[in-house]
């Protein structure tokens, strides 16, 4: 396997959304990538923000009810 350097190639302009996802794969960083474009998006954002709080409802619930608390 060789390792090249493609920043150099010109791209197309239905392929050039994908560079940025091309050298996340390549730095293999894409979990980072992944979480930060999510992160960004609006729905996503409302996502983690709404799984935090029902996952945080249901551990206190959890040791509520076991008496923990």
């Amino acid at each position: 396997m060789t390792d090249r350097d493609d920043s150099q190639l010109p791209m197309s302009g239905e392929w050039s959304g994908l560079r940025e996802l091309d050298q996340a794969m390549a730095d293999n960083r894409l979990t980072a990538y992944t979480w930060k474009k999510a992160w960004a998006d609006p729905w996503g954002k409302f996502g983690f923000i709404v799984f935090g709080l029902l996952f945080t409802a249901f551990v206190l619930f959890v040791a509520i009810y076991d008496g923990l608390i």
